[in-house]
């Protein structure tokens, strides 16, 4: 059964999660190094996950400013995207990611006080996790208003 990926993009690293086969939940799969300055953007890891977890669409954080804005960062989110398309033929769509990164160090924080340092090893994975969960929860919602 085919699966949905979630992405939060950095400039050093991209944070992974895939749904469950029948989209319910959000789990954290990993962090894949890139380099947005020398545009090494972890492609071909991308590429192998896409192919084993046989995803049928990536949704991307999308950071808007707290106003709604979009801002660099942002920009820099939608071409992630666009190179997704171009090399994968596979659709993306974009998931307000504001306070996703606050949400999940306060989440550690309070699970159990996990060190800065341990919080920085994972955090853009949780953040993934947490940006797919969202879209997951709101076509569930979407569901049940039809």
């Amino acid at each position: 059964m085919n699966r949905i990926l979630g992405l939060d993009v950095g400039t050093k690293t991209v944070g992974v999660a895939v749904s469950d086969p029948f989209g319910w939940t959000a789990q954290g799969l990993e962090i894949i190094p890139i380099n947005e300055a020398k545009k090494e953007f972890g492609l071909e890891r991308l590429g192998a996950i896409i192919e084993e977890y046989e995803v049928e669409k990536v949704i991307i954080g999308l950071p808007k400013h707290m106003n709604g804005t979009l801002g660099e960062r942002a920009e820099a989110s939608k071409a992630y995207g666009d190179l997704v398309i171009e090399k994968f033929a596979v659709p993306v769509e974009y998931e307000d990611e504001r306070l996703t990164t606050a949400q999940a160090n306060r989440m550690m924080i309070e699970e159990g006080d996990v060190s800065r340092n341990k919080r920085k090893k994972v955090i853009d994975k949780i953040a993934a996790m947490m940006i797919l969960q969202n879209y997951l929860d709101r076509q569930e919602k979407a569901k049940g208003d039809i």
